[in-house]
This record gives structure tokens, sequence and C-alpha cells, in this order.
């Protein structure tokens, strides 16, 4: 059986028991999830696409499994050999609308980890690869957890630390086809605003208090003008 998450825990009553749960952290079959980076190479030589080598390690590179750090998503590399240029494949293949669901409806710590992700950032964060599906509502920390098992994320760095008794992760976004993938989600997000408010929404992305304002003196503006002047306001 394969899936992401769990749907459930097994226990002593139950009529499924005792499976051993192999997730992406595992040693055991590191070379069965994927291509390595050889039998990639070998695919582009035959198809006459070594010079593309670089590039569709750029973009589809960073799948790891265990200690198998070099392990690349056939349905990548298949499309890529089919049509012979880099694009998002995998990544449209789905809707990805719980990974949306999950970031866009998080805490500020949230969303401000994942503007940390997409400028190349990393996170360090403890990881449950045995949650289950129905705790993801209301457990934020499940969100990366889910995220690496399904391979949005990649472990960079994996430790023990001693004084919190606790498994310690660092994470970072696999490759640059999930990057692009969440800049065009958080993109789409705000496609149906008005144009005044993206201008300020890209302004606070900016950091460009000027524009900021201006967008608020128009809003103030336009409030009382809705209202009319300030002595019927007054009367109102």
């Amino acid at each position: 059986m394969t899936g992401i998450t769990r749907v459930s825990k097994e226990f002593i009553f139950s009529d499924l028991n005792n499976l051993e749960v192999v997730t992406t952290t595992s040693n055991k079959y590191t070379d069965a999830f994927g291509f390595a980076q050889e039998e990639v190479s070998e695919a582009l030589s035959e198809f006459g696409l070594s010079d593309l080598e670089q590039g569709v390690k750029d973009w589809y590179d960073g799948f790891t499994f265990g200690n198998r750090t070099d392990i690349y998503n056939p349905w990548f590399i298949i499309n890529f050999l089919d049509k012979g240029k880099l694009g998002t494949y995998w990544a449209n293949t789905s809707s990805n609308s719980l990974v949306g669901k999950l970031i866009r409806g998080g805490s500020k710590e949230v969303k401000m980890i994942m503007e940390d992700l997409l400028d190349d950032g990393t996170l360090q964060t403890e990881i449950d690869e045995q949650i289950v599906f129905n705790q993801l509502d209301y457990n934020e920390a499940a969100i990366w957890s889910l995220l690496l098992a399904s391979g949005y994320l990649k472990v960079e760095k994996y430790w023990l630390d001693e004084d919190m008794e606790a498994e310690k992760y660092e994470l970072k976004l696999t490759n640059k086809e999930v990057k692009m993938m969440f800049r065009n989600m958080i993109r789409d997000w705000f496609k149906n605003y008005s144009p005044s408010y993206n201008d300020f929404i890209k302004a606070l992305l900016a950091g460009d208090i000027e524009a900021m304002n201006e967008y608020m003196n128009h809003i103030t503006l336009d409030v009382f003008s809705n209202f009319g002047t300030s002595n019927e306001l007054h009367e109102i």
C-alpha cells in the first residue's frame, strides 16, 4: 500500500495491525521511488539532450529518500524526454488544494516561513512522519510533515537534539519546479482582487511604505466621498 499520510493508526484491536511504515527518511527502498542521477544522465544521452542536463538537475532533482539525495520524480523525466523542454509537469498534475488551504489558513508564522523558503531559505523543525490525515486541521506544525511526505520539501540535514530530546530536521523546497508552483499558487490567491489591492500587496511584499500609504489614503478618500461631506457625516 502507498500513500502520503496515514488514514488512521492501528492498535491492538484493529483488523489491520503491525504495519511497517516506510517514510521519506527511511533507508529502505531508497532507490525504488524514482530515477537516480546516473539513470537520468543515461536517458538524456540516449535522447540527445545531454546539453540540458544541468537545467534538468536544477528543475527536477532534489527528492530525498533516506540517504539518497539524487532521486528524480519519473513523471518529470518522462515528460521532459517526450517534450524536450523544461516546464512544470508534476506540479500541474493536481490542484494542490490541500496544501494551499493549509498555508493560506495558517498563522502569520506559517506564511513568514513560506516566504523565507521561497527565498531559498531553510526551516528547522520537528517532524512527525506518523501524522494521521485528520490531524492536519488542528495541528499546524503538521503542515511541514505533509509537505515533506508529499515531496514539496526535502531534508537538508537531520540531527538529534539531546537537550530538547527531539529529532530535528532542516528542510528546504525540493527544486525549482516546486518553487514556481508555490509562487503561482500565491499569485492566484490575489488575482480576483481589484488592481489597486494587488498593488497594495506588491508594495507590502516589497516593503514600499510610500506606496502603501498612497493606497491607504486613496481608500480613505473613497470612503469619505461615498458618505458625502463632513457635515453630512455629522448629520448621520
